[in-house]
């Protein structure tokens, strides 16, 4: 038994020694809450003066480890005026109280990048600032307990490769050799991150204060803002009770207070405190004995994290949604006035099964002596991942979000270099889509979906990480389509795309229902195979009502689109494919752009970047003065896709329109009527066959997929989701966005030539990068490939580490199983000397290197090459011409 903790049937039964530790850590105030806050004070702005500056480049809202962060690489990068005020003191809220952990380790890609930062920067503050951060590296071990586990971790290490993170896997008896307190029998694997450990939060947002003052940025504690105006020209008025600050762009780091401070401004943001409990002990004689500090251990199945404090042991559960707590109230009735560096009463009975756990994983915890409970709040998006960047909302600049950080120790440094990068530069300095401030919408993210999206990602922080994962709480949201019923009767297994239910795939009789997730082929692949089938032999139905959709008129909207697009503007009545480029160069986003009339343009983006592209296209129009009106319809228009060679068949028994090849040609857009239905038919397919993208009103959904399904009978019409999408634009070499193309990538590398027309007279953004780029040439460039797999996979994905020669060499972007050649395909960058078909390179893929095929592209031609080769030969034919 755990020594005065009486665990979980004492904390029900409230024994005595319980009663008293929970008497000890009800709400209070206090100065610290363990070593992460026993630096002694060093205030960087004593109570503020009589007058604040009255001008600032940027205001930063929020004295926490980020704001603090931010105004140092600010300042530090030359931006003069910088300030941050703080309503109260420097870490208050919930920086004071953090366990402090830091990890190089993210399951996702791109916010490694933060965590690399911030280790990094940590190392490097003391020197720079000369205030001592407390920051231990022991490194940190995650334990596999289970083979499902042992998966994950050589999933995530074929993902690690090519990114700069130290990272390698441990055998049990290495984990024991590193962690000898821990049980050897509950140990599989280790997954090893050498330079992880912990930091004392309070010393480090002080350094970062020190810093920011040293470079020139002000800082007022006890200096709340009382109300925010946007002037005229896009610059703020903030209001404090010593006067107004003239702003040329204000962030939002206001930590748990962030969501009030959206709403001074009209901005209901997707944030909720919850409850985080942690315990640490009094001294453990195993620990005390020891001349080098044990390493950090996430013990993933207990759901906890251990570490070393001092001579004790702290540790940190995540308990499962059903017992997590949330501090929702906070979001209805506002933060309590003065709640600031003030702890809540702590529950030992919502995390008993975590020390349980912990008992059996590191059995010296069962007779460690308690010497203090932490219940403190953090702030939690519906994912976890915080809001990071400017913030979009009708007619609003230079609203920035730095908020919703759940681990903002590790992620401070990382986030005020990103941001600082973006505010200087105009464009994000990499890939980090996932943290757009912007992705969450007003018409289906609600605040019950917030709380219930929250609860789920709290409790599920240690799961199983699969390729193509599915939560499934707080959904359906409001953005379902009319035929979301009759698609999830016909077997659909549903995936969620922006708050969208779309099918990933169906299930027939015969088939094993339901998400199966697994790192290698499950339940849905030979399904996926038949809906593929389909559409090449004979028509298939998608739901693409996800699209992002825009419309944008007005006399500038031909200007305008020529400036923001690398592609020349479409006539009327025709459509291209057109990319959105940063200043650098990178591809920023792909839009598909169809006109409509003189100065009428229908615009189409992928569903994850509905609101970051429609900010991008929002913040030019204004900033370049252009008389334009872009209107969002996304809610409101639906749109239905057919593919196959009896697409065109089955569309003709609705319509007397013209469909045929001459009538209706590839990347035209008519007005037409199907079965009664006004549809707005362009003739284009991600598929890469004969289609049509059939836009309509969202209320005539189901009566337009009903006349489509009853006159397609006839020629074997059928559904297939996004699944069987995916790999048919794999074979016909289509490219991605947010795989292939992203603000990482330049279009040439991308093999995007053909839509960069840098001869058109409009200087376009980016084009003098790109002219640049052409000059200096490229380093890489991407590839198909064909992999050599096991019959039970697992296929690439996108973000493998491909080898060569026993080095690292480049990355994946994308990958599937192309049930058309028969093969398994990936899309790759690699250096050029590697680039050439024929090369053979390894591809990592479950802790095997699997041979892989540089190919000629496309695998598979694409149906207008196809139908425009086949009238080519005929006409040969025809001439008496013998075919080469």
């Amino acid at each position: 038994m755990l020594k005065g903790l009486g665990l979980a049937a004492a904390a029900a039964r409230g024994g005595p020694r319980l009663q008293s530790l929970f008497a000890a850590c009800k709400l209070h105030t206090t100065s610290s809450s363990s070593s992460t806050a026993n630096s002694e004070e060093r205030a960087s702005s004593g109570p503020l003066g009589k007058r604040l500056k009255d001008q600032a480049e940027t205001v930063i809202i929020g004295g926490g480890c980020v704001g603090t962060s931010l105004a140092y690489h600010l300042a530090k990068a030359g931006q003069k005026d910088v300030v941050l005020l703080e309503k109260t003191e420097l870490t208050a809220g919930s920086t004071w109280h953090a366990a402090g952990l830091t990890a190089l380790y993210h399951p996702g890609i791109n916010v490694k990048n933060l965590h690399y930062y911030s280790i990094w920067l940590f190392n490097e503050l003391e020197k720079e600032t000369g205030q001592n951060v407390g920051f231990h590296s022991p490194g940190s071990i995650r334990i596999a307990s289970t083979p499902e586990r042992v998966d994950e971790f050589r999933y995530q290490m074929q993902r690690q490769g090519w990114n700069k993170a130290p990272q390698w896997l441990l055998s049990p008896e290495e984990v024991h050799e590193m962690h000898p307190l821990l049980n050897k029998d509950k140990v599989l694997m280790g997954l090893y991150n050498p330079g992880d450990g912990h930091i004392d939060p309070y010393s480090l947002t002080q350094a970062y204060a020190i810093g920011a003052r040293m470079y020139g940025a002000d800082i007022y504690q006890k200096t709340m803002v009382t109300g925010l105006g946007m002037r005229g020209d896009g610059s703020w008025n903030v209001d404090t009770p010593y006067g107004t600050i003239h702003a040329q762009r204000v962030v939002n780091a206001a930590g748990f207070w962030s969501h009030e401070l959206g709403l001074m401004t009209g901005f209901e943001l997707p944030l909720i405190p919850v409850h985080h409990q942690y315990v640490i002990t009094g001294p453990v004689p195993e620990l005390k004995s020891r001349t080098q500090e044990i390493p950090v251990i996430r013990d993933l199945e207990g759901s906890y994290y251990l570490r070393q404090e001092r001579d004790g042991i702290l540790i940190g559960p995540y308990e499962k949604e059903d017992k997590m707590e949330l501090q929702d109230h906070w979001i209805k009735d506002g933060v309590p006035p003065g709640f600031g560096k003030e702890l809540f009463e702590s529950n030992l009975d919502r995390i008993s099964d975590n020390l349980e756990a912990a008992m059996e994983m590191v059995p010296v915890f069962r007779d460690a002596e308690i010497s203090r409970i932490v219940c403190g709040p953090i702030m939690y998006t519906p994912d976890i991942l915080p809001l990071m960047g400017p913030y979009r909302a009708q007619g609003v600049q230079n609203y920035w979000m730095a908020a919703g950080f759940g681990y903002g120790v590790i992620h401070s440094g990382g986030a005020g270099k990103y941001l600082t990068d973006w505010i200087l530069n105009g464009e994000p300095p990499y890939d980090l889509i996932e943290l757009d401030p912007n992705r969450y919408g007003e018409t289906w993210c609600d605040r019950q979906y917030v709380a219930t999206k929250a609860r789920e990602s709290y409790g599920y922080n240690n799961v199983v990480g699969y390729p193509k994962e599915e939560r499934f709480a707080g959904r359906p949201t409001a953005r379902v389509s009319g035929i979301y019923q009759t698609l999830l009767d016909k077997g659909a297994d549903m995936g969620f795309h922006s708050g969208w239910e779309q099918p990933s795939w169906f299930a027939e009789e015969g088939d094993t229902h339901g998400y199966h997730p697994s790192f290698r082929r499950t339940n849905w692949f030979h399904p996926v195979g038949r809906e593929c089938e389909l559409v090449l032999s004979k028509a298939g139905v998608i739901d693409l009502t996800p699209f992002g959709k825009f419309e944008i008129k007005g006399p500038d909207s031909v200007k305008f689109l020529d400036y923001l697009c690398a592609n020349n503007v479409p006539k009327t009545g025709k459509t291209c494919i057109s990319h959105m480029l940063t200043p650098r160069g990178r591809v920023y986003a792909e839009l598909t752009i169809s006109r409509l009339g003189e100065d009428h343009f229908f615009a189409i983006t992928g569903s994850g970047s509905e609101f970051h592209d429609l900010r991008w296209m929002e913040d030019h129009a204004l900033k370049g003065g252009y008389d334009v009106t872009i209107s969002n319809i996304t809610d409101e228009v639906a749109c239905l896709g057919i593919a196959g060679p009896r697409s065109r068949d089955v569309l003709e028994k609705l319509t007397s329109g013209d469909l045929s090849e001459e009538g209706f040609k590839f990347l035209a857009v008519h007005d037409i009527s199907l079965g009664g239905v006004n549809v707005r038919a362009i003739r284009i397919s991600y598929t890469g066959e004969l289609g049509w993208e059939l836009y309509h009103a969202r209320e005539d959904t189901a009566r337009l997929y009903e006349a489509m399904m009853s006159a397609g009978q006839e020629f074997g019409l059928g559904d297939f989701g996004t699944y069987a999408m995916g790999s048919l634009r794999l074979e016909k070499g289509f490219r991605g966005w947010g795989a292939e193309m992203t603000v990482d990538n330049n279009p040439f590398e991308a093999g995007l030539d053909f839509f960069i027309k840098l001869n058109k007279p409009a200087d376009f953004i980016g084009k003098q990068s790109l002219q640049q780029l052409q000059q200096e040439g490229l380093t890489r460039k991407l590839v198909c490939l064909t992999v050599e797999v096991e019959e039970s996979g697992p296929d690439a994905e996108g973000n493998e580490t491909i080898w060569h020669d026993g080095k690292v060499v480049g990355n994946t972007t994308s990958g599937a199983y192309g049930y058309q050649i028969q093969k398994s395909i990936a899309y790759a960058y690699v250096p050029l000397h590697l680039a050439e078909p024929g090369t053979v390179v390894e591809v990592e893929l479950l802790g095997s290197r699997r041979p892989a095929t540089v190919q000629q592209e496309p695998l598979v031609q694409t149906e207008p090459v196809r139908t425009r080769l086949a009238r080519k030969r005929a006409a040969d034919t025809a001439r008496g011409k013998v075919p080469a």
